[in-house]
């Protein structure tokens, strides 16, 4: 009995060990983590287009509203990309376009068309973290920031969702020191963001609020980001999401931030 009871223990150990090496096994590396999440937020589909209403609110409680449509075209899945955000109100923003040509191992081309100027404008890389339109997004927010640009690291992984460290590689072309984003094992959307400053203090998050599974593709239809040295934030609401319809890569040329493609805007 004693032997047998001894034997069991054993192949309990062993089997134990198996589990372990599988679940090991199972497990990602960060730059793996990192490469799905960056493809579930940024490259859902061959393109998409989607409308939003952005909600700018400060820290008095009053609120602007931007309200615009966002074409993508993936060139190359989880490389080159292609942005086209046209803008529908209000009047003092009617017509404006802004549009990135997203880049792998160099900075992003991004241009800006102002209608009351009739002026086209080179957004520079400099100002990629800078006020989008006068919310608290940045224009980096819009096409995604370069998962080259940061060093990362897994400081907590739960059965909900993976906790990393990411620092920039260069720091003087930041404004943050280093951010924790938390990802969702089951869509690998980024779910929360934290922003350090230079003094290691908070300062501001990106949140996923809600999230919607629409052509088999989870996406989130509401984000917010917070200032919190201001006390502002910004809510953005997607809605007529569509993914796979046939957006041709011609729109995505400065003839059309002058021209907009009325055929994929309505």
């Amino acid at each position: 009995m004693k032997k047998r009871y001894v034997a069991v223990i054993g192949v309990l150990f062993i089997s134990g060990l198996q589990n372990i090496r599988d679940i090991c096994a199972q497990d990602l590396t960060v730059d793996q983590i990192v490469e799905k999440a960056n493809l579930a937020a940024y490259y859902g589909g061959d393109e998409g287009r989607s409308k939003v209403k952005m909600t700018i609110t400060d820290k008095q409680g009053r609120t602007r509203v931007r309200e615009f449509v966002i074409l993508r075209k993936n060139i190359v899945k989880g490389g080159e990309q292609k942005f086209y955000v046209y803008f529908q109100a209000p009047p003092d923003v009617r017509d404006m376009v802004y549009m990135v040509w997203k880049h792998i191992g160099k900075d992003d081309d991004r241009w800006l068309y102002l209608p009351a100027l009739d002026l086209v404008k080179r957004v520079a890389a400099s100002d990629k973290r800078s006020s989008f339109v006068g919310s608290h997004f940045v224009y980096e927010d819009v096409s995604g920031r370069s998962i080259h640009d940061d060093t990362h690291e897994i400081v907590e992984s739960s059965d909900k969702f993976y906790k990393l460290k990411n620092t920039p590689k260069d720091t003087n072309s930041v404004e943050f020191s280093y951010y924790f984003i938390w990802i969702d094992k089951n869509t690998f959307l980024p779910d929360k963001a934290e922003y350090y400053d230079k003094q290691n203090k908070l300062y501001r998050t990106v949140e996923a609020k809600e999230t919607k599974t629409i052509q088999g593709i989870p996406t989130v239809t509401v984000s917010k980001v917070t200032d919190l040295n201001t006390g502002g934030f910004t809510e953005s609401v997607f809605s007529n999401v569509e993914y796979n319809i046939g957006i041709t890569e011609d729109i995505f040329t400065e003839r059309y931030l002058r021209r907009p493609p009325k055929k994929w805007l309505n």
